[in-house]
């Protein structure tokens, strides 16, 4: 279970050194440090479960959240999530993995996420749709439809048959929240796939 320092100096509110008593749990191993002022109970916590708390408002998305929904063969080793309001990129390597989080506009942001509940953790996930348009937002404009498809199939090497279950009215409406050439190119690809 998640639990930031406050909540463990409340709980050890009978000990006169709480601080204290949460290093010593460190150091047993009962206390599993994420990042300052966060920590973990089980050691045994997919990392997946924490991204969400460790920087935020932020849900799961980019290639982590294409892995996911098996779009793509490669075994994702970083937890990419999207924010919203950051001037800057954030990345955070901790025992329970590499968190990375990256600005998408405000318009976008709340589009397409889901809440997901696993045991006593949930945690936010762009569903498919959403993903791929982040996921095509922070890359480098694109100017031809052909150049548009080699970056899907070849380069980011979405499976094209599990591209085309996806919900194409989904991918049009996310790709309009965003102001991007990429993006524009793709719904006008979409439009004459259709």
């Amino acid at each position: 279970m998640i639990k930031t320092t406050r909540m463990l100096v409340e709980e050890m509110d009978r000990y006169r050194y709480p601080m204290n008593r949460i290093s010593r749990l460190v150091q047993q191993g009962k206390l599993y440090p994420i990042v300052r002022g966060l920590y973990e109970t089980d050691a045994a916590t997919p990392g997946y479960l924490l991204a969400g708390s460790i920087y935020g408002p932020s849900y799961l998305s980019f290639d982590f959240a294409l892995a996911y929904y098996q779009l793509i063969p490669e075994l994702v080793q970083e937890f990419s999530s999207a924010t919203i309001d950051k001037n800057k990129r954030a990345r955070f390597s901790t025992p329970f993995g590499v968190f990375s989080y990256r600005n998408v506009p405000s318009r976008a942001y709340p589009a397409g996420i889901r809440l997901v509940q696993e045991g006593a953790y949930s945690y936010l996930i762009a569903d498919a749709e959403k993903a791929i348009c982040d996921k095509l937002y922070t890359l480098p404009p694109n100017v031809s439809k052909r150049g548009l498809e080699t970056l899907l199939f070849e380069d980011l090497r979405i499976d094209p048959e599990t591209f085309e279950k996806l919900e194409s009215q989904k991918l049009e409406a996310y790709a309009g929240l965003y102001r991007s050439r990429t993006l524009k190119l793709f719904t006008r690809w979409l439009e004459g796939k259709g």
